[in-house]
């Protein structure tokens, strides 16, 4: 298997500007190249991208419905920071910009993590997890 693969999570949204805001206020950037009117590349690394498409969009894509994520979770988006204070930062922030809390803290220790939903209901966790804890 090649160590070049990227992964794209592509992601329903109900509006591009208030997704760009929200995630622009939490650090994200995105790809020009790949943005229109009712999509856009949010880029979390160099191997990892969030396509935010407009449901409309979206639903061109599949050949069920959508995810009510007010009442249904379809998948728990996690991206990992480098300290527990950024964790907390992090979900500040998301809550500043017009995310909601999911679930609490948890601390196991070597790992902490917190979760929001975003403006269109999709649970992100952020997460630390203490370097000398994991084994190369």
């Amino acid at each position: 298997m090649s160590n070049d693969r990227k992964i794209f999570v592509n992601l329903p949204i109900a509006n591009l500007k208030r997704s760009v805001a929200f995630f622009s206020a939490l650090g994200f950037t995105f790809n020009p190249q790949f943005t229109n009117e009712s999509t856009t590349c949010m880029i979390v690394n160099e191997g990892a991208y969030c396509m935010l498409l407009e449901a409309p969009v979206f639903q061109g894509f599949i050949n069920k419905q959508l995810c009510e994520t007010a009442t249904h979770t379809e998948v728990l988006l996690a991206f990992s920071v480098g300290s527990r204070a950024e964790v907390d930062a992090v979900v500040k922030k998301a809550l500043d910009a017009g995310g909601s809390p999911s679930m609490p803290a948890i601390d196991h220790g070597f790992m902490y993590g917190w979760s929001f939903r975003d403006p269109d209901g999709h649970n992100w966790e952020v997460f630390f997890m203490d370097p000398s804890h994991v084994q190369g």
